[in-house]
């Protein structure tokens, strides 16, 4: 069966199978990140990578104190996926690319008047959103940015089911095997580094007491970038929804970068994940992107909690971003990138963001999920295939 979790000391952990390749900069990553005051426990997924300063694709356990700095600064970066009524197969990639247009820029009056006839709680939304900045003295002007996907991971894959492994959890979910489906991966835009930005200027990377009140300023503006991730997603989404012309679904919406309370041992503490899928709020999305699969996956209870609640975002980076294109750029051209192994098409007008996100630069998601699996942690339920691939239209937005 082989090993699936790595023991690194008393207090840090690492779900990956004895065959995962992992960087030595993140498995020491992790363990400094173990030794900070008041930090319990840490847990490496299979996706573990490093970050700056801290290991992107992990989970930390603290009691007393929280950080900040190990949410970072995209606060509620996660991934929604929706049904969008449409068939698979019926529409041509052409058609598709066409009417989905240029989603750089954020919605005008004209096109939010539409998604607010799509979606009749989407302007409620947005002014409780307004109040809820107001209220933790974040800057309106952040509600400029809402309905864009951003640069960097960030994306819009159209999606078809291609196998089903649970029909009776996909059916449960409202998963639907001939139609195609939307993966919406962004988050808070600029407001989570404003919000970053304000506690590094004060306490630089220091963790808050939770009863402080810098740490309850700080956990209302943490909660007000939630929010915005979560409106924003479903923005785009409805942008999509509108262009395509069709009505969809909300299947799923998780957070990937945030903090929150949780017991963990019977100690009340906060849990922070960077880059993590929750594992106690039903099931998630693993994507792959661009050229590779993304699975439906069901989390499940192991025995000790490895994972500290939580499971793998997607297939974690292997490269770093400034050796991609020194790496590709003899083997692939930019419009090679931009067409997949499955047939699909990447909407990729940056060139230097098409190799930075070539799927050459991520680790094999199968290899991240048999860990997973392997661990007791989760399972697949589906299989989705990219089809279509949204980054940017043009060479910056």
């Amino acid at each position: 069966m082989g090993n699936y979790i790595r023991t690194i000391s008393d207090r840090a952990t690492v779900v990956a199978s004895d065959h995962l390749w992992l960087e030595d900069s993140a498995i020491q990553q992790l363990t400094n990140t173990s030794l900070l005051p008041g930090m319990r426990r840490v847990a490496g997924l299979p996706d573990l990578h490093p970050g700056r300063g801290y290991p992107v694709g992990a989970a930390f356990f603290s009691t007393g104190r929280l950080y900040p700095a190990l949410c970072g600064g995209d606060i509620g970066c996660g991934v929604a996926l929706w049904d969008t009524g449409l068939i698979a197969g019926k529409t041509s990639l052409d058609k598709l690319d066409k009417q989905l247009g240029n989603l750089d820029d954020p919605p005008d009056g004209s096109e939010l008047a539409r998604l607010a006839a799509l979606d009749p709680e989407l302007e409620q939304g947005l002014d409780a959103l307004s109040q809820q900045l107001s209220a933790a003295d974040l800057p309106p002007p952040c509600m400029a940015s809402l309905g864009t996907i951003g640069l960097g991971n960030h994306f819009v894959e159209l999606q078809a089911v291609d196998h089903v492994a649970d029909t009776e959890a996909a059916a449960a979910m409202g998963l639907q095997p001939k139609r195609l489906h939307l993966a919406v991966h962004s988050g808070s835009r600029g407001l989570g580094q404003i919000v970053l930005r304000r506690h590094v200027e004060l306490h630089s990377h220091a963790g808050l007491a939770e009863a402080s009140p810098d740490a309850h300023a700080y956990l209302a503006q943490h909660a007000a970038a939630l929010t915005y991730a979560h409106v924003n997603r479903r923005m785009i989404a409805l942008r999509v929804l509108a262009r395509l012309r069709t009505q969809g679904v909300s299947l799923l919406d998780v957070d990937h970068n945030y903090v929150a309370p949780a017991v963990i041992n019977g100690e009340q503490g906060w849990l922070h994940r960077k880059g993590a899928n929750p594992s106690g709020h039903g099931v998630v999305l693993l994507p792959g992107s661009r050229d590779a699969w993304s699975y439906v996956v069901q989390p499940l209870a192991a025995d000790g909690d490895p994972g500290l609640q939580s499971l793998a975002h997607g297939a974690g980076r292997k490269w770093m971003r400034t050796d991609c294109k020194d790496r590709l750029v003899r083997r692939a051209t930019s419009a090679q990138l931009a067409r997949t192994s499955f047939g699909g098409r990447v909407i990729c007008a940056d060139k230097a963001l098409i190799y930075e996100e070539a799927p050459q630069a991520y680790k094999d998601v199968d290899t991240v999920l048999d860990s997973l699996e392997g661990a007791g942690l989760a399972r697949a339920i589906a299989r989705l295939r990219p089809v279509l691939t949204y980054k940017t239209r043009g060479e910056c937005c």
